[in-house]
């Protein structure tokens, strides 16, 4: 349900800066800033047709408090699909409070967290697919994510499921009529063509499945962690992705007692990376926490780099580390290459896979490491114009719907009964709708809605 109320907050990020915009939406919003606002023409905003400007000052009472350009928007063509007005103001954190205060005592109330946006879903301006793709445009952190999200958000998911979901609910009325209205001159249903859709639309959610990894690794970013015992060159290899100095480096062991962190795109892969603490038996406290830390990051990673000193015999430490990496995504680097190599190679290979060798310290291995990034996490060839899952809410409404249909699939090579194999089918469109919000409880929207920020 809609709040009547007419709205307010900040929607340009807090902080002194040249401008700032203060948006107002609600059937009242042009009334309210009316009472705040006096244009140099003397012309009110209520006079404006949409997508019109005037400038002006904002006054609390007589007093004129900041310059400021009210641009308005006409409901239903504006982004909550109401009357919307936008203040631009000069961004001093004093003056935005200052702004935003004086339309608050003009009538508005402050807008929660994702209020906007809630309010452009309810009124029909997009569906909650396209409102998830308006965070995950905001928080991509490289160009791939960008397009990836902007697509998202342009409507590239909606159309794919509104797609599969429209062939499902053909068959779905289909059998509906031909079971209930047995004496009607209805079509013969013809259950291998039924089973064919069923598969098709099945075979189509399991591709944005298949995707939802690699769409994660370039819009939000995967955990991976940089691990091996002391002094294997993990410090070294971290300062090398980042491009600076981000971990300090040392010949002594247990220089990097934390996890350290950072942000790094590996060619349009995003990785939130951690140079973790080695992995090795101590007495020093600190050092101990450290490493416990440390695999409590390797369980939590989605990619492990696995660092060995190629110049040593394999340790009952580096053994160890193999241990905790089975099961994992995991990519084994042979660092220090340009010393003697005294490494069980074989065994690296055995246990997890084919090593990349490199020399951290003058970059060599570099771009190999870098393909098998992305080759693991499935961006190698990512392709951002494609429909794309952007979180786990969704991921889990296409789980649904695969588990329903695989049911549907069963029940119609077992030859059960066409409208038991129809309810399988129904909850599989019933897991869709809820993806794009069609069909949502109130409990899932205003979950979406908790993680905007105020003012979007």
């Amino acid at each position: 349900m809609i709040d009547n109320k007419t709205i307010a907050a900040v929607a340009t990020p807090a902080g002194v800066g040249g401008i700032a915009t203060i948006r107002v939406s609600g059937n009242q919003a042009v009334e309210i800033c009316d009472k705040a606002f006096k244009s140099v023409s003397g012309k009110k905003l209520g006079k404006l047709n949409g997508y019109q400007a005037l400038y002006g000052k904002i006054y609390d009472g007589e007093q004129p408090v900041d310059e400021a350009v009210c641009l308005v928007f006409k409901g239903p063509h504006s982004f909550t699909g109401e009357d919307v007005v936008e203040i631009t103001c000069h961004g001093g954190i004093f003056v935005v409070k200052k702004v935003l205060r004086v339309i608050f005592d003009c009538g508005a109330v402050p807008a929660q967290a994702g209020e906007f946006s809630k309010r452009a879903f309810l009124n029909g301006k997009m569906d909650l697919s396209g409102v998830e793709g308006i965070m995950t445009l905001i928080n991509s952190q490289g160009e791939q994510g960008m397009s990836a999200a902007l697509n998202v958000l342009e409507g590239s998911l909606s159309r794919k499921v509104s797609e599969i979901n429209n062939s499902l609910v053909e068959i779905c009325a289909h059998i509906s009529a031909w079971v209930d209205y047995p004496d009607e001159e209805i079509e013969e249903l013809n259950e291998a063509e039924i089973l064919k859709t069923v598969s098709q639309a099945k075979g189509e959610i399991n591709s944005l499945l298949d995707r939802f990894d690699s769409g994660m690794a370039v819009t939000g970013g995967v955990e991976a962690a940089i691990i091996g015992k002391p002094n294997a060159g993990k410090s070294t290899l971290m300062n090398l992705l980042t491009g600076y100095d981000r971990s300090i480096v040392t010949d002594i062991e247990g220089t990097t007692r934390d996890v350290v962190e950072e942000t790094v795109n590996i060619d349009g892969c995003i990785l939130r990376l951690s140079d973790t603490a080695g992995i090795r038996e101590t007495g020093d406290t600190v050092e101990k926490i450290g490493v416990k830390r440390s695999r409590e990051k390797i369980r939590r990673s989605s990619v492990v780099i696995a660092v060995f000193d190629s110049g040593d015999e394999l340790s009952k430490e580096d053994k160890e580390l193999i241990s905790l990496c089975e099961g994992k995504p995991v990519i084994p680097v042979l660092n220090k290459t340009d010393k003697p190599a005294k490494i069980d190679r074989d065994y690296i290979v055995a246990t997890m896979g084919d090593p990349v060798e490199m020399s951290a310290i003058d970059g060599n291995g570099l771009q190999e490491l870098k393909d098998k990034i992305t080759t693991l996490l499935g961006t190698k060839n990512f392709d951002p114009n494609a429909a794309m899952l952007t979180n786990e809410r969704q991921r889990q409404c296409c789980l649904k719907a695969v588990e329903s249909l695989t049911e549907a699939e069963n029940a119609l090579m077992m030859g059960i009964t066409l409208d038991a194999a129809g309810v399988c089918i129904d909850d599989a469109v019933s897991a869709l709708l809820e993806l794009t919000g069609e069909k949502a409880t109130q409990a899932v929207v205003d979950k979406v809605f908790s993680n905007f920020c105020v003012g979007k």
